[in-house]
């Protein structure tokens, strides 16, 4: 039985609008009202303007709600108002800059939603991302990761802010007009309500063709970026190789097959933009073409003909912004979806019973199986036992499972199948399975020194502490003394204030790997694994580390795994892998012994440069 508190399934893309909203709802609702009241301002001039023509300065009478006609005479009837044209001017001024106040608020308002919604969006994406197992990022490009975290927040934020806000004002504005203009001309708001749904199935005729060349660029974007990123942070290798035009054409063939989506994508928008002009100029020209005929006939007046054309020209924008919040929701709905795919990844589960037990005991192996998806067993039926306190050496060709058994020890892989692959055995810390000892008080009891260390840009004080919460500065000092590092920083200008660049690019191999051991030293972890940790150092500076360790880790337990046999031989016990299996075990006198085993052939070709 599992847990996970943050693994909510989001089964459409509303409902994942929905949980991004949270915190910035109350500030779209002000915008959304804000706008409506926009929507009201912007009707009521036009009714204002046909009384005053119609009844003020002619001589029809006034047709106006009662409430209207009362407050009319109150103030002295039509001749007043025939004397003070100035009021009515007054008053239209008065309702615009009432508009105008509305406006300023939505504005106001809309925006603050907007980057709140943003905020709420990035946060959840990188609270989730970082639980996510690790497995899940080996299916999944930075470069793609990182495009639907920044472009894909973008599209969505411009929809729900610009587009999904003022949806309420487009039908408020375009349901009020036709009312109004309804009570104008009955025939001449039927030819009006004719091109609303024109507009409304071209746009939804172009949907389709918009929101598929959406994802296809989306997607191309993704590659792009994952080619940006990887020559960014690999740019040493490519210099190295000289293979600096190659990448460049590689990413200049990305990229122009990418600005071809587009173009072809701006070609669909141009044609249905276009569409969308003639459809409102010919509904604009109908209109028009009634009018006069009905003032020519008498049955409309000056007034009523000037109201209905400021309706007709009211509406002309909403109905656009209609066909344009239709075809954007097809580019949102893409990047949605996308967003979705990385919210409904599982995290790590965690056992419902898992405990936080002493980490300072045995550690087996019990017929361990795995295999990576679509791949050969990496382990085949692997057993061994880490005494309490010893120090286990691992050894093995390339490809022989050495750094799989570490991360299964740190459940970066599972031996549940989450990952897909063929996994069986267990492996146990004091007699208990590590699935159910708690991930984090499991990771916080191990110290793992990656093969290829990971430096922040940060200083390398900073980088050593932050293996601790609460290292202090002479944690950090005594951490970096014990990985032959202290006399290194000392020498640099800024000492342990020298900056680190990206990846750690400004150090050398060997001074990655020793901040690297610090990280992990800093902490005094149970269980310390070091996955060939000092293949980047000399022999000399090897030699000092293992014995700086030896004397000073204490109880806890130690796995090395390394290629140089001179890394491993004071290890209590050896073990040698081949093709997943333990093919040798012992101590380095006893593997020795072993006439025709792997093991001493290494040694031999390591020692004596003997043909392996």
């Amino acid at each position: 039985m599992s847990r996970n508190r943050d693994s909510e399934q989001f089964h459409t893309n509303a409902a994942l609008i929905w949980h991004f909203l949270s915190g910035s709802k109350r500030f779209f609702a002000v915008s959304i009202l804000s706008a409506c009241l926009v929507s009201l301002t912007d009707l009521i001039n036009p009714k204002i303007i046909e009384y005053a023509v119609d009844s003020v300065i002619g001589d029809a009478p006034l047709s106006a709600p009662a409430f209207v006609q009362e407050m009319v005479e109150r103030l002295g009837g039509i001749p007043f108002l025939k004397q003070h044209l100035l009021l009515i001017a007054g008053l239209v001024l008065l309702i615009a800059l009432a508009g105008a106040l509305f406006r300023y608020l939505f504005g106001l308002f809309n925006g603050m939603g907007a980057e709140r919604f943003v905020q709420r969006t990035r946060d959840s994406l990188f609270g989730h991302i970082l639980r996510l197992p690790f497995a899940w990022f080996s299916e999944n490009s930075t470069g793609d990761i990182l495009q639907r975290c920044t472009s894909d927040v973008n599209t969505i934020k411009v929809f729900v802010s610009e587009q999904l806000t003022s949806l309420f004002r487009v039908v408020l504005l375009i349901v009020m007009s036709m009312y109004f203009m309804a009570g104008i001309n009955g025939p001449m708001a039927i030819a009006e309500g004719f091109f609303i749904p024109v507009v409304v199935l071209t746009s939804i005729a172009f949907y389709s063709k918009i929101g598929s060349g959406f994802e296809r660029a989306d997607e191309e974007e993704g590659r792009l970026s994952a080619i940006a990123q990887e020559n960014l942070t690999g740019v040493r290798v490519v210099r190295a190789f000289g293979r600096e035009i190659f990448e460049k054409e590689r990413f200049e063939k990305q990229n122009t097959y990418y600005t071809g989506l587009w173009i072809h994508l701006m070609r669909i928008l141009a044609a249905f933009w276009v569409s969308g002009n003639i459809v409102s100029t010919v509904r604009s020209l109908t209109i028009l073409l009634l009018g006069v005929r009905f003032c020519v006939d008498g049955s409309l007046t000056a007034g009523e003909l000037i109201a209905f054309i400021s309706y007709n020209a009211l509406i002309s924008w909403p109905i656009r912004r209609l066909g344009r919040i239709i075809t954007d929701m097809s580019k949102a709905g893409i990047s949605v979806s996308r967003l979705r795919y990385i919210m409904n990844s599982v995290p790590e589960q965690e056992s419902l019973e898992a405990g936080e037990p002493p980490m300072d005991r045995d550690i087996a192996f019990e017929h361990v199986t795995f295999a990576y998806p679509g791949s050969r067993r990496i382990l085949d039926d692997v057993s061994f036992t880490v005494p309490a306190g010893s120090t286990v050496g691992i050894l093995g060709p390339t490809g022989s499972g050495k750094t799989t058994a570490a991360q299964l020890l740190d459940r970066l892989y599972e031996l549940d199948g989450t990952a897909g692959g063929e996994v069986s055995g267990r492996i146990t810390v004091g007699g208990v399975d590590i699935r159910q000892i708690r991930r984090r008080h499991l990771r916080r009891n191990i110290g793992f020194v990656l093969q290829e260390p990971y430096l922040f840009s940060r200083t390398l004080g900073d980088n050593i502490a932050i293996g601790s919460e609460n290292a202090s500065m002479e944690d950090v000092r005594q951490a970096a003394a014990l990985a032959s590092l202290d006399e290194t920083i000392q020498s640099f200008p800024k000492g342990y204030d020298t900056p680190v660049g990206e990846r750690g690019v400004t150090l050398s191999g060997g001074q990655k790997q020793r901040t690297a051991i610090a990280q992990m030293l800093v902490r005094r972890p149970a269980i310390m694994i070091f996955d060939d940790s000092l293949s980047a150092v000399d022999a000399e500076t090897d030699q000092r580390i293992r014995a700086a360790l030896k004397d000073s880790i204490g109880n806890a337990t130690t796995i090395l795994i390394a290629h140089r046999i001179t890394t491993l031989m004071q290890a209590d016990k050896i073990l040698v892998l081949d093709r997943g299996r333990i093919v040798q075990q012992g101590s380095h006198e006893e593997l020795l012994a072993c006439e025709g085993g792997l093991y001493k052939r290494i040694y031999e070709l390591q020692t004596t440069g003997a043909d392996l």
